[in-house]
Order: C-alpha cells, then structure tokens, then sequence
C-alpha cells in the first residue's frame, strides 16, 4: 500500500515537488523548541494551489494522514507529525508569492508561505501597515498565523489574526479548493465559512491564499518602559495609559525581572533599563500617523501624572529609533532566551484582565506547594489580557524535569485559569502540548460541536493528526 501511495505521489507531483529520502526527511520532524518529534514517509513542498489539491487528493483516497507545516515558529507542536510512520508532511514554504496589494481598499493578497516579516515589509513599502506582529514573524509563514489566530503584541489595537483577514483560499481534504479569497469589506450572504478554518490548526483543510485587511501606516511611534512594583501597579498604569491616549495606544506589555534576568544572561547587546531593579516592568508603545513632537508630549506627559500618582517607580521614554528598538528587545528575546536557558513548561493563558494580579498571586500559592524551588517566567500582553506563564526546572536540576513534570504543573495552572474563567490557549493554539487539557477543561456542547464540524470537512480524519480533536 505505502510503496504503491507514494509512487502514485511522485508520479503525480514529480521528484522536486515530493521527497522521500530519509535525510530529506529528518530536519522536518521536530519542532522549533525540540520538545516533540514525529515519523512521515514523505515531504510535499507544492509549487501551487492544484499541487496542493492533487496531494490532498490522493492522500484522502489512500487514507493518508497530512500534516500541514508553516514556518515550524509554534509552542505546541501543532505542525509537528506524530509517531505514525504514514504521515505526509505538506509545506507551503515555496508558494510565497504576494498576489497583489490595493491601496485604494487598502487589502493584501499572498500565498500562505510568505514570511509574515516579509508581507510587512511589502506593506511598509507600500505605505500601509500590516499589524500582525510577533517576535517570530521573520520565520513564521501567513497560513501558519491564521491557521491558528495568531495574536502578537498590536492585539490591543488592532485585534487578533482573524480580525485583519478578508478572505481566504483552501485546499479541503478531499482535494476541492475553497475558493474564498474575496476582498470585500461585507459580505452577508450565509455562514462565514472561512472563519471555521482561522484557528483550525489544519484540522480542517489546508490555507493556501489569503487576503488582509491593511491600515494607514504608523510612521510615528514612542515607547517607554515603565518599572513597577506589581502586576495591579501594571493594571492602573494600564488604565491611565489608555484614558489618556485612547486608540494610539498599540502594546501595553507586562515582564517580571526574571525575564529580565534570563534576557541579560542569555542575549548578547542588551543593557539595564534603570540603575535599580524593580520587580516588574511595563513597555508601552503609542502609534500615530503623524506629529512625532505632539505623541512624544503626550506620552512624556502621560508617565509624568503615572509617576506622580505613584503608578510606577521609574519611567525610560525613547527619544530615537535606536533607543525604542533596544527597550523592545527586553520584551521580544524573552522566548529566544528561555531557549537557550532550556526546557520550559509554557502556558499561554488567557484570564479576565482586571483578575490577572489575584491569579499571579494564587497560581503562585498553589505551584509552590507542589515544586517550592521552581523558577516562575512570567510576561505577556497585559493590555489584552493574555498571559505567558512559564515555569523552569530548579537551579542545577536536569533539564529532564521539564518533561518529568509537565503534566502534573499544567494540571494544576490550568484549573486554576479555569477557576477565574479564563482560557488555556490565548494565542498559541491547543496542538498536541495541550490536547489533554483542551477536552478537560472545554464545554462538552463545544467539543462535540467540533467534532461533528471535523467529520464534515475531513470525514477520514487524516488532517493533521493527533492535534487538537
């Protein structure tokens, strides 16, 4: 069966477009942080949508199993093949063409391989912004970021991935292509199908096309970086922030002086923000189209009534692009540097906003009585309620403790989120890192919804495998 599939695959799609040799093979079956690893029988890099449609196609027929792959940036394992030698990988990295940019409807349409930095970069150069932006986007692929509703640090302004998408182009497993790649602003004739397959992680189908939704481009930007003595100080601050600059408010970031730490100890060419530590810190971005000299009084003004009304301890405001970029740095590396310090159990957490001191202090109450020596990695997107709660091994411990533990820490930070009705997946996805918990801890009505919506779209369930339902 297997021998005869992929004969069929490589008549089908040819030698360049479909691979089989084990070392080909090898560098696609791990995951960015080399926490999971999985087994396939051939790589697909597709040079079209039809390619696309001709492997799914067959793959279905065969009852194949296909594991989408974007830019291999995800911190759940959600692209990453489970432990079935029968697995097809399928990446789009080499369909990566931006089909157009309209600066009268202000939309982008592109290929689902295009790098997400390079899509704003075009966009840049078309004097437009393209808000979707994360530490990774300089590797992560467009299809990728949809396919699981990406979220990033402009959320507060501009929403999550779903919300700049107009239109998008599939390939379902059957091999029809779904061809909703409309730019229209409204569109109200029935069900918005496309919005089943953002956040679907390939479950559902394979993104090959989208159109996004594009804004006036923020030529003007002031950062500051703000110490604070506590996650409610944040909160206040938060609220000031906001009161006062309204919609040019476009990050409100949160970290803990462990991440700071861990930055200084692991990233070469940052620097200390203050001469003192402090115990938190927030990083504040406004954003306009332009007037530099008024944001730049407004943000000088507005952290001049915090550090009066005792909101925070100190205050670093940028006065050059040099300046802004290094304070962002302090925030953006947070990830690069628990990599290099080794395995940690991340949990990307959504909570109520105004809850997210209280569950900071009872999370903490509860971890400590289960692992006291633990080291605890928190930051996140404050301004919009999403929370990177990271837990490390001990001082000298082996870095075997991360997996020795994972289960029994996520257990317990997940049903304390589920307590002050928060979600388990802010903005990573569910994959296969959270798959246990998904089903504990979600609705029975919603999780037989999915499934029943699964069966329609993919009835031989081979769509990405072992993540998600």
């Amino acid at each position: 069966m297997t021998n005869t599939f992929l004969s069929q695959l490589v008549d089908l799609l040819g030698n360049d477009v479909v691979q089989t040799e084990a070392a080909e093979i090898e560098p696609w079956l791990s995951d960015w942080r080399g926490v999971y690893k999985g087994q396939a029988q051939a790589l697909v890099r597709p040079l079209t949508t039809q390619q696309v449609s001709d492997c799914l196609r067959l793959c279905n027929e065969h009852k194949v199993p296909v594991v989408p792959r974007g830019g291999n940036t995800g911190l759940c394992g959600g692209a990453t093949p489970d432990g079935s030698s029968a697995n097809v990988i399928l990446s789009l990295d080499r369909m990566n063409t931006v089909r157009s940019i309209d600066t009268i409807a202000n939309t982008l349409v592109a290929d689902a391989g295009c790098i997400l930095g390079n899509l704003r970069r075009a966009a840049h150069e078309a004097d437009r912004l393209l808000p979707l932006s994360l530490a990774a986007e300089d590797s992560s692929q467009i299809g990728g970021n949809i396919a699981t509703n990406a979220g990033g640090v402009n959320v507060l302004r501009y929403g999550m991935a779903r919300e700049l998408v107009l239109g998008i182009e599939a390939v379902l497993p059957n091999g029809d292509i779904y061809n909703g790649l409309q730019t229209l602003r409204k569109d109200n004739t029935g069900y918005d199908l496309k919005q089943l397959l953002i956040g679907s992680e390939g479950t559902l189908g394979v993104i090959t096309g989208v159109a996004l939704r594009l804004h006036a481009p923020m030529h003007v930007r002031s950062v500051v970086l703000a110490a604070v003595d506590s996650p409610k100080q944040a909160l206040e601050l938060l609220r000031l922030v906001f009161g006062a600059c309204g919609p040019r408010l476009q990050a409100f970031e949160f970290f803990t002086d462990e991440c700071l730490d861990l930055v200084l100890a692991h990233v070469d060419g940052v620097q200390l923000p203050f001469d003192q530590r402090h115990p938190a810190y927030v990083l504040i971005e406004l954003a306009d189209t332009a007037n530099e000299e008024a944001l730049q009084t407004l943000l000088e003004d507005v952290i001049g009534r915090a550090l009066e009304q005792e909101l925070c301890q100190d205050a670093a405001v940028s006065a050059s692009m040099a300046q802004l970029q290094a304070l962002w740095r302090l925030r953006e590396e947070i990830s690069e540097a628990q990599r290099s310090d080794g395995p940690h159990l991340k949990h990307d957490i959504s909570l109520p906003i105004e809850r997210i001191p209280e569950f900071i202090d009872s999370a903490e109450l509860r971890l400590r009585t289960v692992a006291n020596d633990c080291r605890l990695f928190i930051f996140g997107h404050f301004g919009d309620g999403n929370l990177h709660y990271n837990v490390s091994r001990p001082l000298h411990a082996e870095k075997t403790w991360a997996h020795e533990w994972e289960e029994r820490i996520a257990d317990l930070v997940f049903a304390e989120v589920a307590s002050y009705g928060g979600s388990i997946s802010a903005e990573h996805g569910i994959g296969q890192l959270k798959r246990r918990s998904f089903h504990e801890h979600k609705d029975p009505l919603q999780i037989r919804l999915m499934e029943q919506i699964k069966k329609v779209f993919d009835p031989n369930g081979i769509m990405n495998p072992g993540k998600l339902l």
